[in-house]
């Protein structure tokens, strides 16, 4: 049930804390909180794609946290280990990361390594 009122001013500065990411007051945020990925049981599922790639085969993780910071450092660890291109995106519900080719062999054992179970 939306609120008819809104803060315009105070003095109090705990009422003026306003959101990082919205940037709309503390009271007023609609903004999810992140999933603590060391806190949770992970299960990434694996895929390949290569519809709407131009024939070019694509290695999918979906299923993971939607934690900006955590998708960005495994991003980047996997595209090291695997050497080649990939990319994360953030869905209503949660993150997936793509990784250029079929790099499903090399991407297991590294996940399982990090203790993220893998379907797929």
């Amino acid at each position: 049930m939306p609120k008819d009122t809104r803060l315009v001013y105070s003095s109090d500065p705990a009422l003026n804390v306003k959101c990082l990411k919205c940037k709309e007051l503390q009271s007023e945020c609609l903004c999810q909180p992140e999933v603590d990925p060391t806190k949770t049981r992970l299960i990434a599922v694996l895929r390949i794609e290569k519809q709407s790639r131009g024939g070019k085969t694509v290695t999918v993780i979906d299923r993971l946290p939607k934690n900006e910071a955590f998708l960005k450092k495994l991003t980047t660890d996997l595209k090291k280990k695997c050497g080649c291109g990939g990319t994360y995106r953030l869905s209503e519900k949660d993150g997936l990361i793509e990784i250029q080719g079929d790099k499903r062999n090399q991407i297991a054992p590294l996940l399982e390594a990090l203790g993220i179970s893998v379907k797929g």
